[in-house]
């Protein structure tokens, strides 16, 4: 008895053991052919796309294709030529587009390009969640869309992939806008932004020691200014410090001094980002007042609602207004200005992941395999998988484990 309870308990786990290898052997060897889309972005001073042409001749080269409307790298200084020379088809129908089964894009689809997706088609964009609405949703959901949003998109280490990237170029961009608007030529008041022998440096307040602040401060300082860094948390401020391998002035957000530094400064960096909601309003109007003439403002996180009591809203046709005499640069994309840059940050992230779904035998492998690409997806055939978004709109979620495991 005792001999062939044993042999039975044997033979189950005998085959525990045997399927996943043969599950793991049929993802292998199966290579899905895809067939990407990529619409030109209609949102207002969108520059980027969401693949180059090197990245489009990588994925044709795996055996996928790539439809591309016409003019969509324009932006990003990429021709239609570029691209077929790649490999890409290019139409001068949007709805061709849209038949794709996958939509690579940066903006969110408007509801008109909504309309033009079928059904239980997989979508990597943006969500924004600022300026979401329910309907957008509710479109989604109707058409049974597979939605990514590339901001939640985390790589091995944990870290969030293209919010990082992006981090970074506009860090490094707002050093580079506060040297042209420090320039005599755009109004300033005609300083270099650094210093050298026998002329004092330019003096630059960073506001956040985040990606944006860190990568600011590094720029700053390659180009000799003198950086000082507030924030209100001790780790960051240390981090940063660690990160930047060199002693630069940081501060908690006291505001004596706080006031000082910004009262005496040449540029104001404001990198504050809000986990949930509005970013805090950290500089006053009567301390932007007392600022000396023609200094600087840049507002990173206009996006957010704004650091400064005197910031609104600008773009990159119109970016700077004065108040008090202070240049203010409030641009919420930033990125945009430097499209070619972001585009290459943005390809290397996004070709490695649509490779993953083609050689892994389809998104849902992906999804159940890479817990950062998991954690990115908002919707999966119909149903909400964000606890986030059904909180803010109160509609149903579902748990995206339960539903890939249901589906297995």
């Amino acid at each position: 008895m005792a001999t062939g309870l044993r042999e039975g308990m044997a033979s189950i786990a005998q085959k525990g053991m045997i399927q996943p290898k043969e599950a793991l052997a049929e993802i292998n060897q199966k290579n899905n052919s895809l067939y990407i889309g990529i619409p030109k972005e209609i949102s207002f001073q969108e520059n980027r796309i969401a693949l180059t042409p090197l990245s489009v001749a990588l994925l044709v080269n795996n055996g996928h294709r790539v439809i591309l409307e016409t003019g969509a790298g324009v932006g990003a200084n990429f021709s239609d030529k570029d691209y077929s020379e790649q490999g890409a088809i290019i139409s001068f129908n949007k709805k061709e587009v849209f038949a794709a089964d996958i939509i690579v894009k940066i903006a969110p689809p408007t509801l008109e390009e909504i309309a033009l997706m079928h059904k239980g088609q997989t979508l990597i964009s943006s969500l924004q969640t600022g300026t979401l609405k329910a309907n957008y949703l509710q479109a989604l959901l109707n058409k049974k869309i597979n939605a990514l949003c590339f901001e939640h998109i985390r790589d091995e280490g944990n870290i969030l992939s293209v919010v990082r990237a992006m981090s970074e170029i506009v860090g490094a961009t707002s050093i580079f806008i506060a040297a042209e608007y420090l320039s005599s030529a755009t109004g300033g008041k005609g300083l270099m932004l650094g210093g050298f022998t026998g002329v004092p440096p330019t003096e630059i307040v960073i506001l956040g020691a985040g990606t944006v602040g860190e990568y600011a401060a590094r720029t700053a300082l390659s180009l000799g200014a003198e950086v000082k860094v507030f924030d209100s948390s001790l780790y960051r401020l240390r981090r940063l410090q660690n990160n930047l391998g060199s002693r630069v002035f940081t501060s908690v957000m006291q505001p004596i001094v706080l006031g000082k530094a910004i009262t005496t400064c040449d540029v104001v960096i404001g990198a504050i980002r809000a986990s949930h909601g509005r970013s805090p309003c950290i500089v006053m109007e009567e301390m932007v007042a007392r600022m000396k003439p023609d200094s600087v403002v840049i507002d990173v996180s206009i996006d957010q609602g704004g650091c400064f009591e005197t910031s609104e809203v600008t773009n990159h046709k119109d970016p700077t207004f004065r108040k008090y005499d202070v240049i203010h640069y409030c641009v919420p994309n930033i990125a945009s200005r430097v499209p070619r840059t972001a585009s290459y940050a943005l390809t290397n992230i996004f070709a490695p992941i649509l490779l993953d779904i083609g050689n892994m035998g389809g998104l849902m492998n992906v999804v159940w395999n890479k817990m950062g690409i998991r954690e990115a997806l908002y919707i999966y055939q119909g149903h909400l998988t964000s606890k986030d978004l059904g909180d803010m709109f109160n509609l149903p979620y579902k748990d995206i484990e339960l539903l890939v495991a249901a589906n297995q």
